[in-house]
């Protein structure tokens, strides 16, 4: 079983790709919800332009890497089915099960915002782009550090972030409403 390690370095490949799209697609439906409430012609202009940037991420990058990731992830498991008797790949694959939800939200908000139908808020959506983050957090301890319960204190880590990211995300509103072009 040579092949293993290169299996799981596409795996891994796909999987850093997979989420470099999940980190950046909220960020530009951040950037269209605030174009759509611009004034013409800037509306159409921004609008236009970030639409096929998110066009070409989702389907060109982030869709691809998802299922590679996948395909990889479950041939990994074939050659290794002593993997699923483990606790903390279990609780892995719940994670995985999360990510795979994310995702598939995240293709409807991707929907929406191609047709221009704005239903949430870039405050929403800058709020939203940090729950990649907090999966990748829980997947890495897991997987390095091979334990169901371990874990839990990395995804207490993961809750301390979130609340640092919470006041970070505050007080950078708060200067973006004193200063716009913050």
């Amino acid at each position: 079983m040579e092949y293993y390690n290169y299996i799981k370095a596409l795996h891994l490949i796909f999987v850093v790709t997979w989420f470099a799209g999940l980190f950046y697609i909220p960020r530009l439906f951040v950037y269209q919800i605030e174009a759509f409430h611009k004034p013409s012609p800037e509306k159409e202009i921004l609008g236009k332009q970030l639409k096929l940037m998110a066009k070409r991420l989702w389907n060109i990058i982030t869709w691809p890497s998802a299922i590679l990731a996948t395909i990889f992830a479950i041939w990994l498991i074939l050659l290794q089915p002593v993997w699923l008797e483990q606790p903390w790949m279990q609780v892995k694959l719940a994670f995985v099960a999360l990510l795979i939800f994310y995702h598939l939200k995240t293709h409807q908000y991707y929907n929406q915002l191609q047709r221009d139908d704005v239903m949430k808020s870039s405050s929403f959506m800058r709020l939203w782009n940090e729950g990649a983050t907090f999966i990748l957090f829980a997947v890495v301890f897991l997987v390095i550090l091979k334990s169901a319960i371990n874990w839990v204190f990395g995804v207490l880590g993961i809750l301390v972030l979130g609340v640092l990211l919470m006041l970070g995300f505050k007080v950078y509103k708060n200067i973006r409403s004193k200063n716009p072009d913050a």
